[in-house]
């Protein structure tokens, strides 16, 4: 199982890309407050995604121990990750990722997913895919776009 945030949906969205998730994991879930998130100016927007799966949480305690530093789907990512032992979470979120990590979880972010699509033949480049989410006010710190290209050797 691999659970999925907001921000890698919406970005890879933004370029047109979204079925990247897809090609590279087959499925993926994503919890009740990532939906309302991703839905937010568009309700219909996953509709036609019929390998995106949606799931609720079951331990409600553990999202109020959390940090308010933390959004609700980033949360609600952890915490289901943590209940169906995911495999692995996306989250781009440096403060999510850490607290992801220190769980347990293995965590990849939206870069991550370009990458892993580069290695397995589905992207001949990820540079070109790196600069439209920028192009759409995707954050992306100059030192990851360096380390991206180090790593897909562009």
């Amino acid at each position: 199982m691999v659970i999925v945030n907001s921000t890698p949906i919406l970005g890879l969205q933004g370029i047109g890309r979204l079925e990247l998730l897809q090609e590279v994991f087959g499925e993926i879930t994503i919890p009740e407050a990532v939906r309302r998130e991703v839905t937010v100016k568009n309700a219909h927007i996953l509709d036609d995604y019929v390998w995106i799966h949606i799931a609720q949480i079951t331990n409600h305690s553990m999202k109020e121990s959390f940090t308010s530093a933390l959004h609700d789907g980033e949360v609600e990512v952890i915490i289901l990750a943590k209940e169906h032992n995911a495999k692995l979470v996306i989250l781009d979120d440096k403060l999510a990722r850490q607290h992801a990590r220190y769980l347990g979880l293995d965590v990849i972010g939206t870069v991550g997913v370009l990458l892993r699509a580069k290695r397995m033949g589905i992207i001949s480049e990820v540079r070109p895919l790196l600069d439209s989410l920028i192009q759409t006010d995707f954050y992306l710190s100059d030192a990851i776009y360096s380390e991206a290209l180090r790593l897909s050797e562009e």
